[in-house]
């Protein structure tokens, strides 16, 4: 698949390009275990002091199917999404561990997971700012959801807020939610209809039950749907203005073959672009790798 690797910021000329990830690159795992196995008891220590935490959320795209063919993901891990003793995970018994590849493993566990955004966010994150100190992932989404099961006081929506509470425990802020979801809400017409009112009280309920009015909130604009209504539900995603809410469109990244998956590069070039937005958050711009000429968009 054509993978996009180029980054544009209106009224910047400058243009930052990802190096894609090779067989050469990639960390020997005997290496990156026994790093772990060393550092990790230092950084759950620290970890108490207080850390950055984010919860990632949505469905499939999100708890990240990089690499993963007929159910069954290659194991391949790139260099952008390593481990690194200052990202940790959440995990399903709501225990802080150090995070490795796939992060939504026990969470979404009916699909074989792979690469996600999370990892590579997290990642380059720490390389803009490397004072944010630890960073925790707190994984919550799940495969082939609609937006209707995420409501309030539905199971998928009690267990970010039980898993964000859970995540406070011995230190640190929520600093913000990362939403990857809409592709099984494009296929009945109606839902493609709702979804914006559907989602804007999706987030205000995650505001006000966190007690978080203004949580950063950095969405995924689909690059691939389940049906028809795909543009439908697009528009909607890009047509939402909440405050500290940023867009990150995905529309041109590349799928694996199955026409509705990112890859593993498209994963990580995602994740940066949720990096980049996360710093600089103001009313409702978007990172677009899609064309545009509404002036609400801001090109990477």
């Amino acid at each position: 698949m054509d993978s996009v690797d180029s980054i544009h910021e209106v009224n910047d000329a400058t243009t930052l390009r990802y190096p894609t990830p090779t067989s050469t690159t990639m960390l020997p795992l005997l290496f990156v275990y026994s790093y772990l196995s060393i550092s990790s008891a230092t950084t759950l220590v620290n970890a108490d002091a207080g850390k950055t935490i984010f919860l990632l959320a949505g469905q499939s795209n999100m708890a990240g199917r990089g690499g993963v063919v007929n159910d069954k993901w290659d194991g391949y891990v790139p260099p952008q999404s390593s481990p690194n003793p200052a990202i940790l995970r959440l995990s399903a018994d709501l225990n802080w561990q150090p995070a490795t590849e796939p992060l939504h493993r026990d969470i979404d566990y009916f699909r074989a997971c792979g690469v996600g955004p999370g990892m590579a966010f997290a990642n380059s994150l720490l390389q803009q700012d490397s004072s944010i100190g630890v960073v925790g992932l707190v994984p919550c989404a799940v495969g082939g959801t609609n937006i209707t099961e995420w409501g309030r006081g539905g199971e998928l929506y009690n267990q970010l807020i039980r898993r964000a509470e859970a995540a406070l425990q011995g230190g640190g802020v929520i600093r913000g939610l990362l939403w990857y979801q809409g592709e099984s809400d494009t296929v009945n017409r109606d839902d493609a209809v709702l979804y914006q009112r559907r989602l804007e009280r999706f987030f205000d309920h995650v505001r006000a039950d966190l007690l978080l009015p203004t949580l950063p909130i950095i969405q995924v604009a689909l690059a691939s749907g389940a049906g028809p209504y795909i543009e439908r539900v697009r528009e909607a995603q890009l047509g939402m203005w909440l405050v500290n809410l940023r867009t990150v469109d995905a529309k041109g990244l590349g799928l694996e073959p199955d026409r509705l998956h990112l890859t593993t590069t498209s994963q990580v070039t995602l994740g940066e672009m949720l990096a980049q937005a996360f710093p600089r958050i103001y009313p409702s711009p978007i990172i677009s790798k899609a064309s545009r000429t509404s002036p609400n968009f801001m090109f990477f």
